[in-house]
């Protein structure tokens, strides 16, 4: 290290083209850090989606259910990360994104029962009063209504998973996280800000896209609540 400043290292690191450049530069482990990230959530959805618009579409009941997972929010997700490694799942990116999965399960249940919970009643019933089954009314009525939660829900656990996946660096994992170890390991800390720097534009990035993503799929009479939400 020299005698500059963390300020001055931090700007020195992020202008050095080779940190931009090979399988290690910031692009590469750039898409390997949305990888991972995806599949958490992907991973996370599969499980939570079906079981979150179930319980919201029941009559009663599945709020203990929700209560349950979201005091899961609870467990340290490094502690589950080591937990995972030092198991059958092994070091590098698969407990990680194991690990990243149950931390993004919670919102995405949460927002799923209660979209499709809080649909109007008066809607439901005057489905059924058309003769429509309970899939129908389900899949006509009560998804498309509960849309700006369920979406809402997907894009908070998508950030939180961006955020944390830089934890895989600590069990031999790639991503972003690779950039702040490093520096704390040779203690350059210039590397370490600019690695924290990196990380939070990217989720800012993945924040921005899914608010897009979720105003278009949005239908228009319904983009009100979903901004209320």
């Amino acid at each position: 290290m020299n005698g500059d400043g963390v300020p001055a290292q931090t700007l020195r690191w992020l202008n050095d083209p080779l940190n931009w450049q090979g399988p290690q530069g910031v692009p590469a482990l750039t898409v390997e850090h949305l990888g991972m990230s995806a599949a958490a959530v992907l991973l996370a959805a599969l499980v939570a989606l079906p079981l979150g618009v179930w319980l919201g579409h029941r009559p009663r009941g599945g709020a203990l259910t929700v209560v349950v997972s979201n005091t899961s929010r609870a467990l340290p997700t490094l502690a589950l990360l080591f937990i995972f490694a030092t198991t059958g799942v092994g070091f590098g990116n698969r407990p990680t994104i194991l690990a990243a999965a149950l931390f993004a399960v919670p919102p995405i249940l949460s927002h799923a029962f209660t979209g499709v919970r809080e649909v109007d009643p008066a809607a439901r019933d005057a489905a059924g009063g058309m003769g429509m089954s309970a899939a129908r009314v389900l899949a006509t009525v009560e998804l498309p209504l509960a849309l700006p939660l369920i979406a809402a829900g997907l894009r908070t656990a998508a950030v939180q998973v961006v955020a944390t996946v830089p934890l895989a660096a600590l069990v031999g994992g790639g991503g972003l996280g690779t950039i702040i170890v490093s520096g704390f390991a040779t203690q350059r800390y210039g590397e370490v800000v600019s690695g924290g720097i990196i990380v939070a534009v990217v989720c800012l990035a993945v924040e921005g896209v899914l608010a897009a993503v979720q105003r278009i799929l949005t239908p228009a009479p319904l983009r009100v609540t979903a901004i209320a939400r």
